[in-house]
């Protein structure tokens, strides 16, 4: 037997560590730091994110973390995208500090990944979307394609014609009637005008 003098009421209980469900949720960030990356080449922005909605979830912690400093230039990218999206989402485009982001609702879509050899289940932010009061998530509007209203009375085809009508032909040079045999020795016209 150990003394503990302990109160439980003091201290908020354990919460849940198991993965979110896949999906959207409503949350906050509630804290931030720079820590080192495993290598020690470079530093990570890591957030504390909570959840404020659904109800069900109502507590329960994320985390994320941005390589904002590292020698890959491509991770350094990505992370910045991140921020950049996280700003977006809370409407902060100019921050100094990462507290400036603190405590402002935002809508994060949450991956789930299953527990792999000795890695435990864990969840992956895939996107971060500004907050909608009410729990709405905002969307493009859709586009829907309206059909033209249906006549009243129906309408009667015109009657297919019993036989092929032909075009007029096409306008033409004027026939000249004479006959081959005379046209060669015909005077033409105009040429006793030409002077020799």
């Amino acid at each position: 037997m150990a003394y503990l003098g302990f109160n439980a009421a003091e201290v908020a209980p354990a919460s849940d560590f198991s993965a979110l469900p896949q999906g959207e949720y409503a949350v906050i960030i509630t804290a931030s730091e720079m820590i080192a990356t495993k290598r020690g080449d470079g530093q990570m922005l890591k957030l504390t994110l909570q959840v404020i909605e659904p109800e069900l979830h109502k507590g329960r912690l994320l985390w994320a973390r941005l390589n904002l400093m590292n020698s890959n230039p491509v991770a350094v990218d990505i992370a910045q995208r991140e921020l950049s999206a996280i700003c977006h989402a809370v409407g902060k485009l100019m921050i100094q500090d990462s507290e400036e982001l603190h405590h402002l609702p935002l809508r994060v879509k949450v991956a789930y990944l299953p527990a792999k050899g000795e890695f435990p289940e864990k969840n992956d932010i895939k996107a971060w979307k500004p907050y909608k009061a009410g729990g709405g998530i905002q969307h493009a509007p859709v586009v829907t394609q309206v059909a033209p209203p249906a006549p009243s009375a129906p309408v009667k085809a015109a009657p297919a014609p019993s036989a092929p009508v032909k075009a007029a032909p096409a306008p033409s040079a004027p026939v000249n009637k004479t006959p081959p045999w005379k046209r060669a020795s015909a005077p033409v016209a105009g040429v006793d005008d030409i002077p020799f």
